[in-house]
């Protein structure tokens, strides 16, 4: 039987040995090498020809990224997983590694107490995306089902499409009667960042609605996730902080840790932040905030379920489906792991099935409005 083989590359002896030992303990993985920096990691690329790169964000000689950088030049479709600590320079540098083209990134354990229990939070967060990046070297399906409902931020080579779900296929006719948009609802985890740098620089800052986003990255990620979008965009991007009363034209993006609800307070529509139990293995998560979408804005709500891991947002696409709104995906070709959107899609909840390149032009055309008509305000 076929295995994954895996690199190892990381200037830190003991994260080296504690990786290559919890990738190996799996029966579809075998580590081929190891390298104490970018430079050695770079010359045993064709030594040893990985179907995977796990990569040390900071190392002297040559750094993570300057290591990506050179890693692209040749293999520009190899998978490299980033090995960040949870730092802000770390969340920075690794948002950076996501732009240069790494497939994912994992974080180095932290105050967990003992070598075991980070080794269990390594193999919890590692193996999945190993699996999910490389499961056309096991010779698996690319079914969502085999999708691990990890957090995940990620960027790699798109898969081939699959007859699943054809493009832009549809759920069915609009039904009779339909309302006019006020909200957008995102959710979005594997291939997020880059694929929220296309969708949301593409809309137009007279965007008539707002937009209330959860993208499955840890604290500091997602602030400065917003902030980079923010620079990118023309409208407005904020990591949410919970209060803020909706606004059209602004991104709300829900903070690591937390969940973002919606919540009525008099005629407004607020943020709202809690900690309640993970759902779908995922705090902040689609779901919860799918719902809280429904509940309020009823037909009037447009979900958009982008590339990732796992099944969040499913149950949330069926309560706003449910309420009268409507759902489109990111179709397979263009997702990074056609987890999320994939289960929707099969799901029958998809109205439409976009690659990513169309889904900005849809929701523009989706949230047009009248001269003098009002917007952004649920009834």
């Amino acid at each position: 039987m076929k295995k994954i083989r895996a690199l190892v590359v990381d200037d830190a002896v003991v994260v080296r040995r504690m990786v290559s030992d919890v990738l190996s303990e799996d029966p579809d993985i075998e580590v081929v090498g190891t390298a104490a920096n970018g430079r050695i990691g770079l010359q045993k690329l064709t030594q040893v020809n990985p179907d995977v790169v796990t990569l040390d964000v900071e190392m002297p000689e040559l750094n993570g990224l300057e290591t990506l950088r050179a890693l692209r030049q040749t293999h520009p479709n190899l998978p490299v997983i980033m090995f960040s600590t949870l730092t802000e320079r770390g969340a920075a540098e690794t948002l950076e590694a996501l732009s240069l083209g790494a497939s994912d990134y994992v974080t180095k354990p932290a105050n967990v107490g003992s070598v075991a229990l980070a080794q269990q939070r390594i193999r919890e967060e590692l193996i999945p995306k190993v699996k999910a990046l490389c499961r056309g070297v096991l010779g698996t399906s690319p079914s969502p089902a085999t999708d691990a409902a990890r957090p995940s931020a990620t960027v790699r080579p798109v898969p081939p499409p699959s007859a699943v779900v054809r493009r832009d296929a549809a759920a069915g006719p609009p039904p009779a009667g339909s309302q006019s948009v006020e909200i957008i609802a995102i959710g979005v985890s594997t291939g997020g960042p880059n694929a929220l740098a296309v969708v949301l620089p593409q809309l137009a800052a007279t965007l008539a609605v707002p937009i209330v986003l959860v993208q499955h990255m840890p604290p500091m990620f997602t602030r400065l996730l917003a902030e980079r979008l923010n620079a990118q965009s023309a409208l407005t991007v904020v990591e949410a902080a919970g209060g803020e009363v909706l606004a059209p034209g602004v991104v709300y993006v829900a903070p690591g840790n937390h969940h973002l609800v919606l919540q009525r307070r008099g005629t407004q529509i607020v943020t709202a932040l809690n900690q309640q139990p993970p759902e779908n293995s995922c705090r902040p998560a689609v779901d919860p905030l799918f719902r809280s979408v429904s509940q309020i804005y009823g037909a009037r709500a447009l979900a958009v379920v982008l590339t990732g891991m796992g099944q969040d947002g499913l149950r949330g696409a069926e309560d706003i489906r449910a309420a009268g709104g409507r759902v489109i995906v990111q179709d397979e070709a263009s997702s990074v792991v056609w987890g999320m959107p994939g289960f929707v899609a099969r799901a029958g909840l998809a109205e439409r099935v976009l690659p990513l390149s169309d889904i900005a032009t849809e929701l523009m055309r989706r949230c047009a409005r009248p001269a003098g008509s009002p917007a952004g305000v649920a009834r």
